[in-house]
């Protein structure tokens, strides 16, 4: 299988939305202070009854609401291809007014989005896009490349330790009481 990775504009989020980003929750790691959080934290995994999370399905979230949410004009979008059938993708949303997980730094890009479509999960390619991703970061002189998960996407928390992530900062209220999770989010120094 030659997977080819290309840089796209963001014109063609339409087609790159259209590979799935659900996937099949069946555990998740439950975050537990210790001594109130002054020792931490624990990250325990648990299973959990098994259940579909769909990003994508989240009324005004996904890529086909970026540009009506964010000024995507200094945005990458990272394309995966085998022969000419797109089979993933990443986004990097850099130097975006509004966007609160850049932290007010144009040094550090958020890896927004990454998607392999399901037939194709586990055969290399998420990790061809991460290194493409973070390829873009450097050569616009950024310093670490960000990236959020869920405490609910063990696969993708243990992928992202896997390629060099640290795990930076575990926020167990950033998405309010309505959603069981916590998010987690990564670094990866260039």
């Amino acid at each position: 299988m030659t997977i080819r990775i290309v840089e796209e504009v963001v014109s063609v989020l339409p087609d790159y939305a259209r590979i799935p980003i659900a996937f099949t929750v069946n555990s998740r790691f439950r975050v537990e202070p210790i001594a109130e959080g002054l020792g931490g934290l624990a990250l325990i995994e648990e299973t959990v009854v098994p259940y579909v999370k769909d990003y994508d399905a989240i009324p005004g979230e996904g890529p086909l609401h970026w540009r009506e949410r964010w000024d995507t004009t200094h945005w990458g979008i990272l394309s995966a291809f085998e022969a000419s059938v797109r089979v993933g993708g990443a986004a990097i949303a850099w130097k975006t007014v509004g966007l609160t997980d850049q932290e007010m730094r144009d040094d550090v890009p958020v890896l927004w989005d990454l998607r392999v479509h399901p037939d194709r999960r586990g055969q290399g390619i998420g990790c061809q896009l991460l290194a493409r991703a973070l390829e873009w970061s450097r050569f616009r002189q950024c310093s670490q490349l960000k990236v959020e998960t869920q405490n609910i996407n063990v696969p993708a928390c243990r992928f992202y330790a896997r390629q060099g992530c640290t795990l930076g900062a575990i926020n167990r209220y950033a998405y309010g009481p309505e959603l069981d999770e916590a998010q987690m989010l990564w670094y990866r120094s260039l």
